[in-house]
């Protein structure tokens, strides 16, 4: 199988960086907010961008894991905090990739059941292949692909990347 880098490492992390910014401006005039990550990359991205929030800001923030099956999104989403613990809240869905778009427009419909504040969205790389109309807020890179061309994002210690294959 024949991989090629789209981000390294030094790259990734940038991006996560930006992105963290990028949310806390969106958010600044908040106390609160939910990073609701998609299982598992989504979250695992989610964990990393609380991180990098608590160290620039004072929010306070709520992670939250969403699993969804991506194969058939209309299945049943749960997540890991209550929906009281969400609601009037600002929430950002986050996932790694985006593809069609539908994890991503279920993960957000999910949290339309209770009053929010706001939601918005952040992916690490927007592949341009959308079945559905959802508008990345927060994104690393868009990368136009082919439909037979996967994106993988890889986490691992000290050696984060994504990939083309």
């Amino acid at each position: 199988m024949n991989q090629n880098v789209i981000l390294n490492h030094q790259e990734l992390e940038h991006k996560i960086k930006r992105i963290s910014y990028q949310i806390f401006e969106t958010f600044s005039d908040e106390n609160e907010i939910v990073l609701a990550g998609i299982a598992s990359n989504g979250f695992i991205l989610a964990e990393k961008i609380s991180s990098i929030l608590s160290s620039i800001s004072d929010l306070n923030i709520t992670l939250c894991e969403v699993k969804i099956d991506k194969s058939n999104p209309f299945n049943t989403v749960t997540t890991s905090i209550s929906k009281e613990v969400y609601t009037n809240k600002g929430i950002v869905v986050i996932d790694d990739v985006l593809n069609s778009g539908s994890t991503l427009i279920y993960g957000v419909k999910h949290f339309l059941d209770v009053p929010v504040k706001k939601i918005k969205t952040a992916v690490l790389v927007d592949r341009n292949h959308k079945k559905f109309p959802v508008k990345v807020d927060f994104k690393g890179i868009s990368f136009s692909t082919s439909l037979k061309e996967h994106v993988h994002v890889v986490f691992e210690k000290n050696n984060n990347y994504a990939y083309l294959v």
